[in-house]
C-alpha cells in the first residue's frame, strides 16, 4: 500500500510569516503552494518551490479566490469566465518559479472556500477544470472524493486523485465540517495518525456525529498553518511507515 502526504505551504506574505515550511518539506511528499491570491508573495513562492524541488517534494498549484484579507476562506460569487482566468493567472505565476527550480507543476489543488464550493457548485467546478485543461490537459487535479470538481475533471480527461484531511472533522456525508463549528479541526497527533492509518488501509473512520464513514484517498492533507502542523505531519508519516505503508507523491504512482 502507498499514500501521499501533502501540506498547504508558501502562505507567508511580506513580513508576515505563517507556518514552518522548511521543516514540513522534510516530512511531506507533496506541497500545495499558494499562488498569491489567498497568500504568498513572489519571493515566498520562489523560496518554497526551491526548497520543495531540492527535497524531491512534488509541487502543486494551490489556487484560490482572490481574497488575501480572508485567506481565501470566504465564498465569492465569481463569474465563471473570470474564475477560469484567475486560476490560469495563478498557475502561470507559480509555474515560472517551479520551472526555475527544475520541476514544473505536478498537480492542482484548490484552496479553502473554493475547494469547498466546487464540491457542489457546478459552474465554479467547471470553471476551475477549464482553467486546468487550458493550462495543461495532462495536469492532475486533487480534490474531495465525490465532488463535482473531480467529476467534471474526469469528464474533461484530466487525471484525478482523491484527498482526505488528516486534521479536519468529517460530516456523515463525507464532507468537511465547517471551521465555524466546534470540533472541526483536530489537534492530537497520535489520534490523527491512527485515523490516517485507517484511511490508508481503506477502513472506516468516525464522523463528527459518531457514525462510521469510508473516506477513500490517494493523498492525506496536513494543514501547514496550524501550530501543531509539524508534530502532526511527523506522527502521520512515522505511523504509516511503521505499518509498512509507502509514503510517496501520488503523481509518481
Amino acid at each position: 500500500m502507498r499514500i501521499d502526504l501533502n501540506s498547504d505551504l508558501g502562505e507567508s506574505f511580506g513580513r508576515w510569516e505563517l507556518g514552518d515550511d522548511k521543516t514540513l518539506l522534510s516530512v511531506v511528499t507533496s506541497a500545495n503552494v499558494a499562488c498569491g491570491f489567498h497568500a504568498g508573495d513572489p519571493s515566498t513562492l520562489r523560496r518554497t518551490t526551491a526548497e520543495a524541488a531540492a527535497r524531491g517534494v512534488a509541487i502543486g498549484g494551490h489556487v484560490a479566490y482572490r481574497d488575501l484579507a480572508g485567506f481565501g476562506r470566504r465564498f465569492m460569487e465569481v463569474p465563471p469566465a473570470e474564475l477560469t482566468d484567475e486560476v490560469l493567472y495563478q498557475l502561470g505565476a507559480l509555474s515560472v518559479f517551479a520551472r526555475l527550480n527544475g520541476q514544473g507543476l505536478r498537480y492542482v489543488k484548490p484552496h479553502g472556500a473554493l475547494y469547498n464550493a466546487i464540491v457542489h457548485h457546478e459552474e465554479q467546478a467547471t470553471a476551475v477544470v477549464e482553467a486546468v485543461r487550458a493550462f495543461d490537459p495532462a495536469l492532475p487535479v486533487l480534490g474531495l472524493p465525490g465532488s463535482r470538481f473531480l467529476e467534471k475533471a474526469e469528464e474533461a480527461g484530466l487525471p484525478t486523485y482523491r484527498e482526505a484531511f488528516a486534521d479536519r472533522a468529517y460530516t456523515p456525508e463525507g464532507t468537511l465540517v465547517s471551521r465555524r463549528e466546534a470540533g472541526s479541526v483536530l489537534h492530537e497527533p497520535d489520534a490523527i495518525a491512527t485515523r490516517c492509518l485507517r484511511i490508508a488501509r481503506g477502513e472506516p473512520i468516525t464522523a463528527i456525529d459518531g457514525t462510521e464513514i469510508l473516506v477513500e484517498a490517494d493523498s492525506l492533507c496536513v494543514h501547514g498553518d496550524g501550530p501543531g502542523a509539524v508534530d502532526i505531519a511527523r506522527a502521520v508519516a512515522e505511523r504509516l511507515r511503521a505499518e509498512g505503508i509507502t509514503v510517496a507523491p501520488f503523481t509518481a504512482a
